[in-house]
């Protein structure tokens, strides 16, 4: 009994909180959230005398909605300002869709005054169909002028524009055309290269490596990279990474002689006392215990170690004015090392984590090049994120 008092008051409390966030809504001036809320509480058990509240409230927030959205429109149309013609066509969109999200539940009682709650609808399709042709006809005229701008942030005014209309108007005029004509005036194109201050050489295949901006999955709807020049592209900015130095440390070969131990049982030996004397037990017998022998190996290592470290740096360059806009440096390091080992004695004296040393042996050190081409990797991630991190615009 208990628990059905417990659920039955959290339904209430629940009820009363809904109806009490829908009542703020409308005090607020948010009908539109109102009615949503109203709405998904009628979607269930709408005849409901415990639903009277939510039905009370939508008519009084689609009344309030409706009465607000005529103002604006009537006020819009005396003003005859062209830069209103997405709001008067949103609004007519906005005035038909609150009807049909509201027509499914109807009728709604009010059951004490024995009729239905009133929501006058009317037909807008004259209204949007009409607005629509204007929107469109004003936005496709504005893209034209944006196009013919030098400026690419007009181009992808325009391209948002013709966008739009596609979205409502589709197929209208040579929009799409136009659209991709502004995709390309709006696009920042990047030419990608490197440069080379050291006095060694840099693997080609690192280069082409590093600048396969494929690989990296930069390019965005307004900016396009390129390693390999274009025709008929005129780049905007330069991307330049710059090998400053490199250096490659000696050879080395290091040494190191150490000594393990390491305890075993190895049976069991009778437990003497002080005097080197048996111990027995109650009944005489002897007491044997754990015998532990000691294990010992002597242990040669051999570590080969060669470490190539490479400095550049990433300008980025206005090739409009030929400036320098920006310069992050880079520093990238490999390491080889081989760790091998020889023993004298038991080797069973080491940890088992060791003894795969034992079966390595020395290998050729990497020649220069290699040393380079291996800094790659971690080269090619630091120049992404310093590209993630800093777009040109």
């Amino acid at each position: 009994m208990q628990k059905i008092t417990l659920l039955v008051s959290i339904l209430f409390l629940a009820f009363s909180c809904g109806v009490k966030t829908t009542q703020s809504l409308i005090s607020d001036g948010d009908y539109d959230g109102a009615i949503n809320r109203a709405v998904d509480a009628l979607r269930t058990k709408k005849d409901s005398k415990g639903k009277q509240d939510y039905v009370y409230l939508l008519e009084e927030a689609y009344a309030k909605a409706k009465d607000r959205d005529l103002r604006n429109l009537e006020m819009m149309d005396k003003e005859k300002n062209p830069a209103n013609l997405e709001r008067i066509y949103n609004t007519y969109v906005q005035l038909n869709n609150r009807q049909e999200k509201i027509r499914p539940l109807l009728p709604l009682p009010l059951l004490k005054q024995s009729k239905n709650a009133s929501f006058p609808f009317d037909n807008y399709s004259t209204q949007i169909a009409s607005s629509k042709i204007a929107l469109s006809k004003y936005l496709y005229d504005n893209a034209q002028i944006l196009l013919k701008s030098k400026n690419k942030l007009d181009s992808r005014k325009a391209y948002d524009d013709l966008a739009f209309i596609e979205s409502i108007n589709p197929n209208y005029k040579n929009a799409k055309k136009m659209m991709d004509d502004a995709q390309f005036k709006g696009t920042d194109f990047v030419n990608v290269y490197a440069t080379n201050e050291t006095n060694m050489i840099i693997p080609i295949q690192l280069q082409n490596d590093l600048l396969d901006f494929s690989t990296y999955g930069l390019n965005d709807k307004w900016t396009v990279y390129h390693s390999i020049k274009q025709k008929n592209v005129k780049y905007d900015y330069g991307l330049i990474l710059n090998f400053r130095e490199i250096f490659i440390s000696p050879e080395q070969i290091k040494e190191k002689e150490f000594i393990k131990e390491r305890q075993i049982k190895d049976g069991l030996k009778t437990l003497l006392d002080s005097r080197g004397r048996p111990v027995k037990d109650s009944l005489g017998r002897a007491i044997k215990v754990d015998n532990f022998k000691t294990l010992k190996v002597n242990i040669y290592e051999y570590r080969q170690f060669k470490s190539c470290e490479v400095t550049a740096k990433v300008d980025y360059v206005d090739l409009k004015t030929n400036q320098l806009m920006q310069s992050f440096p880079i520093t990238s390091e490999f390491v080889f090392e081989n760790i091998y080992s020889t023993y004298r004695g038991d080797r069973n004296a080491c940890d088992e984590n060791y003894l795969g040393y034992f079966n390595k042996r020395a290998v050729p050190f990497p020649n220069n090049e290699q040393m380079v081409f291996d800094t790659g990797e971690d080269l090619k991630a630091k120049f992404k994120n310093i590209i993630v991190r800093n777009r040109f615009r």
